[in-house]
This record gives structure tokens, C-alpha cells and sequence, in this order.
């Protein structure tokens, strides 16, 4: 139950796009006054050295976060390349906040990545079962001194949410990224969101998922769909690939899936503003990130 760590995975590509995402979608709700209540159902260790083991050991974010850090090379003819896009940028200066100088060292999480978007008034809940990460994540909370702002909840986030549904102010943002390793979080996350519809019906609801050979991945977000359709909800999803989800043969002759090749970032009751932003932003995304020939995003809205 507790084999998935996230620091092994840190700033990878589907980090890219899932803080991209949560950035766009924190700069446009803290712009109202109003209070806002954070909701991370699955928090991690909130913070990750890129240079630590975990991280240092698969490499994933070579291929994520540093290619965007990376200086942009210049075309055949000496040009630069064009700029990142607003989200895009909005998203490097936020992990460049967390770094000193011209290395990147550490990796802020999405609840840090919250914490520091969140204004004084705000809450963040932040809920995690594995016991390594949720010392982590306590540990580097406290750090913080945020007070009462953020809470670090030693529970199932799936259930633990529904207390803090309807929030006091009535606005709220839910992220929802568990790993997906048993087969049974996808069905959660389906009751977990449809469970907060009826308790807070105009919560902003995020689902990050991975795109994989596996029928309950492809099901989710047709079903966060057709929930959001019968409710009445704007919905908002995107996509990004980075490489072919096909078997690879090593150099033993053994036949293994290449790692995550791509990932979702399914949304109910979307900031309207996001999917400009995410129009300039995906395809920059699978330009820069791309492995291999098979590179591609996409975006749909509806409601």
C-alpha cells in the first residue's frame, strides 16, 4: 500500500503539467477577496531535492522541470526561440522561488506550490497516509510558519475532504493525484468527486491521472465527463504525451513499458481563463518535453 514514493518522480513531465495547471488555476481563484480552502488529497513530502536519491536515481526530471530551466538554444539561423508562455513562465518563476541562485536543487510539491500562492487568509489541507512523507511533510510545514493556514492531516484524503466540504467562505479547490497504483483509486476518485458535487456543487475539482495500457485510465476521464455534464458543470481537460506507451526491448531481449509516457489533468467548474492559458502552454509543453516522435497534447473544454 505504501511502495509509491513521489520523490522518485519529482518535477517530471506530468509535474509539468499538472503545476502548470494548478498555478493558472491559483492566480485566477485568489483573485477575489473572499477566503479560499485548499484541498490536497494525496500531499506528498510537499518538498524534494533533486539532487537527493530518490530523485537522483531515476532522473525523471532531466527530462520535466530542467528542460524548461534549460537556456533556449538558438534555430539554424541564429534566432532564439520564442518565449514560454505566461502559464509556462508562471510556472518556472514559482520553482525558482524555491532556489537560490542558478541550480535547482529543490522541487516544491503542490502543496508548497499552494502555500506560496495562497494569501494570509486562506487554508490549505493537506492529507497523506504513507508515514516517511507525512514526517516530510510535517517537518517541512513547519518550516514554514503558517500557523493555522495549513494543516497536515495523518488521513485518507479520498474521505477526509468531506468535512471540509461546503468550506466556511464557499470557495474551494480540490486536487485530487493519487499514484494509481492499486486499481481501486480510480473508482475512488470518481465517488470521491461525485461525493463533493452534492456537498459543494460549485468547487473547482482537479483530477491528475496517468495515460497508460490500463482500461480503468481511459475510463476516468469519459466518466468525470459525463458526471460534469449531468450536473450542469463547465469541464476542462487536457492532456500531454511525451513519448510511445509501447513495449521496449533492453538490451537482455525483456520486453518493459518505457515509463509514464503521458498524463491528464482533468477539471469541474475550471477558471474560464484557464484554457487560454493552457491553449499556449500545451504545445510548448510536448515541444519541449517530447522523447520521441510520438509527442502530443490536447485540450478539450465543454459546458
Amino acid at each position: 500500500m505504501f511502495s509509491y514514493r513521489h520523490a522518485f518522480h519529482a518535477g517530471n513531465h506530468a509535474d509539468v503539467l499538472k503545476h502548470t495547471v494548478l498555478i493558472a488555476t491559483l492566480q485566477h481563484l485568489t483573485q477575489k477577496d473572499a477566503a479560499l480552502t485548499v484541498l490536497d488529497t494525496h500531499a506528498g513530502a510537499g518538498l524534494y531535492r533533486l539532487d537527493g536519491d530518490y530523485a537522483s536515481t531515476s532522473g525523471e526530471a532531466a527530462d520535466g522541470i530542467a528542460r524548461l530551466l534549460a537556456p533556449a538554444p538558438a534555430d539554424a539561423k541564429g534566432a532564439a526561440s520564442a518565449p514560454l508562455s505566461p502559464a509556462l513562465q508562471a510556472y518556472v518563476d514559482v520553482v525558482r522561488a524555491f532556489n537560490q541562485g542558478t541550480q535547482t536543487r529543490v522541487y516544491p510539491g503542490s502543496p508548497f506550490i499552494a502555500q506560496h500562492l495562497l494569501r494570509s487568509h486562506d487554508k490549505l489541507k493537506l492529507f497523506e497516509l504513507h508515514p516517511t512523507d507525512l514526517r516530510s511533510l510535517a517537518g517541512n510545514v513547519a518550516q514554514l510558519e503558517a500557523g493555522r493556514q495549513v494543516a497536515v492531516l495523518h488521513e485518507d484524503g479520498f474521505e477526509g475532504v468531506k468535512k471540509f466540504l461546503p468550506p466556511p467562505a464557499r470557495r474551494a479547490l480540490l486536487l485530487c493525484d493519487p499514484s494509481y497504483e492499486m486499481k481501486s483509486d480510480y473508482g475512488r476518485v470518481l465517488d470521491m468527486v461525485a461525493d463533493s458535487l452534492k456537498r459543494f456543487a460549485t468547487g473547482t475539482y482537479a483530477v491528475w491521472y496517468p495515460i497508460i495500457p490500463r482500461p480503468e485510465a481511459h475510463d476516468l476521464p469519459r466518466r468525470l465527463k459525463t458526471m460534469a455534464v449531468k450536473a450542469g458543470k463547465p469541464w476542462l481537460h487536457a492532456t500531454l504525451t511525451v513519448k510511445n506507451s509501447k513495449l521496449v526491448e533492453n538490451a537482455e531481449g525483456e520486453k518493459r513499458r518505457p515509463g509514464l509516457p503521458a498524463s491528464g489533468m482533468f477539471l469541474i467548474n475550471p477558471p474560464f481563463t484557464l484554457k487560454a492559458a493552457l491553449k499556449d502552454a500545451l504545445p510548448q509543453m510536448a515541444e519541449l518535453l517530447q522523447q520521441d516522435r510520438h509527442a502530443a497534447h490536447s485540450l478539450e473544454s465543454g459546458g
